[in-house]
């Protein structure tokens, strides 16, 4: 096990939702390969933006209505002209690309992990 043991008050301050992408264009001004990808996190939330160093598995018009997982209290961050205003989860695989964390069924966008 890495990392310091957390209370369930330090987990429920992450706020992981679920959210579809709408759109995935590459980003190739990125220091690594990466997609840009607009993420509909529903009413109340909206679209927002994220990169991702998805380019070994997924193709950006293979992502277009795939839903996925992502953090959303993170403080936005700059890379190069765009702004990653979520953290877009995902697990390696064995040779350390990144595989998209995401839902066995369609849920509603929005939805909040517990």
């Amino acid at each position: 096990m890495d990392g310091e043991t957390i209370t369930v008050a330090d987990f429920n301050r992450v706020d992981i939702r679920v959210g579809t992408i709408s759109d995935a264009q590459p980003f190739p001004e990125a220091r690594k390969p990466a997609i840009k990808l607009w993420i509909d996190f529903g009413a109340g939330i909206g679209v927002k933006q994220s990169s991702a160093q998805l380019t070994v598995h997924y193709p950006p018009d293979r992502l277009i209505g795939r839903q996925v997982c992502a953090v959303l209290n993170f403080p936005p961050r700059q890379i190069g002209s765009f702004v990653s205003e979520v953290l877009t989860l995902g697990l390696p695989d064995d040779e350390g690309a990144v595989v998209l964390i995401r839902p066995d069924f369609v849920v509603p966008n929005g939805g909040k992990l517990f």
